[in-house]
């Protein structure tokens, strides 16, 4: 569980299967262009690929808010105690 708060892990994950193959577009911006066109002829193989180049993408999502709210605590708690 410690990994997926691993910035340096997710990071590492998000620029090679998350990009990859990188020529001659990284493959999730292709398929996320597509799925903006209207996803015509997505065949369920084609979204679990989008599922899997995207999925470190959402962690690092994941893990930007959990420190934004994290941040936002800390500062909203420390204005509480100055107070």
């Amino acid at each position: 569980m410690q990994q997926l708060n691993d910035w340096k892990l997710i990071l590492l994950m998000c620029f090679t299967l998350g990009l990859a193959p990188f020529f001659p577009e990284p493959h999730i911006w292709g398929k996320l262009l597509w799925i903006a066109g209207g996803a015509v002829g997505m065949k369920p193989i084609d979204w679990f690929d989008v599922l899997l180049h995207g999925f470190p993408w959402l962690l690092l999502l994941r893990l930007v808010v959990l420190k934004l709210f994290a941040l936002l605590a800390t500062s909203s708690s420390s204005a509480q105690n100055q107070q």
